[in-house]
């Protein structure tokens, strides 16, 4: 997880009895005695064991996961519950489930691949504003994963206060990463032709000829896709962004119309924007893209307010 190294320095004082800043210094000379190859969160990790502290039955905040950190064991509320999907891949097929678990300090999303934890979720005893206990999983590009050695459980606890928006970083584009929640200040400096493609109204997944695998023949919904470069002058990224952000760019009018998407992509080329949304691979050209879950326009006055601190 992103911006976590001083919760995690935390921690282990809490941990340890020792004061926070001597916690920092016995990372910096542990990085050092390696030669800047680990990370601080790693090197965190290392003087975690050398202090005889162990997460492994500890209980640890969403935004106290760092990297490298084995046997995860969280306490949070579901608030957003996703449909159990089938998969086919390499020749191997079956179930995941996943939700996003969330408490006062972030949320999450977790994966399940066990068959008895998607059962939980089809037999409702795992279900949404429910609080759970998780013990035993591991981090995989910044999500939660449960495997058949994992535990799942409600919880009698209750958790008055969550992070229900998406926590993010802000970043330089060369400091992008696989699976990173970011927000960057950057130009829109090249622009592609919309694509267009057909939903089924009610699960959302792609439709083809207007027949939808779960409902059968449908009246699909018109869906656009736009993809264009962004450049922050450290480095540049392909972005993609869907129907419901991209109304934020330009009126469905000007997405649908060809002439009038020339008009916009014109005043947008070279326009600098506040742009968030999560770094992924793209699987044709195994390269990283940017998902964009948000673009604004940039408050100069907040700006200002920002810089001057």
């Amino acid at each position: 997880m992103e911006n976590n190294y001083e919760q995690l320095v935390q921690l282990i004082s809490t941990n340890s009895g020792l004061p926070t800043n001597e916690i920092e210094r016995k990372i910096e000379a542990k990085q050092a005695k390696l030669a800047g190859l680990i990370s601080k969160e790693g090197a965190a990790q290392v003087i975690a064991a050398e202090l005889n502290i162990n997460f492994d039955k500890q209980l640890v905040k969403i935004n106290q996961i760092v990297p490298g950190m084995r046997k995860i064991n969280i306490l949070g509320k579901i608030i957003q519950m996703n449909e159990i999907r089938e998969y086919n891949k390499n020749g191997r097929q079956g179930r995941i489930g996943s939700f996003t678990v969330a408490d006062e300090t972030s949320n999450i999303r977790v994966v399940l691949w066990d068959e008895n934890h998607i059962d939980l979720i089809e037999k409702k005893q795992i279900n949404q504003d429910q609080v759970i206990e998780i013990n035993n999983a591991a981090l995989r590009n910044e999500e939660i994963h449960l495997t058949s050695f994992s535990e799942i459980k409600p919880s009698n606890q209750t958790i008055t206060t969550i992070i229900t928006e998406k926590p993010t970083t802000t970043k330089t584009i060369k400091e992008f990463t696989e699976g990173n929640s970011i927000s960057t200040r950057a130009f829109i400096v090249q622009m592609f032709e919309p694509r267009f493609f057909e939903v089924c109204p009610q699960c959302r997944k792609k439709a083809v000829e207007s027949k939808c695998q779960e409902h059968g023949e449908i009246t699909p919904e018109k869906r656009a896709l736009l993809n264009f470069v962004i450049d922050d002058g450290t480095e540049s990224i392909r972005s993609v962004i869907f129907s419901d952000q991209l109304e934020k760019l330009m009126t469905k009018q000007e997405i649908e119309t060809p002439e009038l998407f020339t008009t916009k992509k014109e005043d947008l080329l070279g326009k600098e924007m506040i742009i968030s949304g999560q770094v992924r691979k793209n699987q044709m050209f195994n390269n990283p893209e940017l998902i964009i879950s948000d673009c604004k326009d940039i408050d100069m006055d907040k700006l200002i307010e920002e810089l001057e601190k």
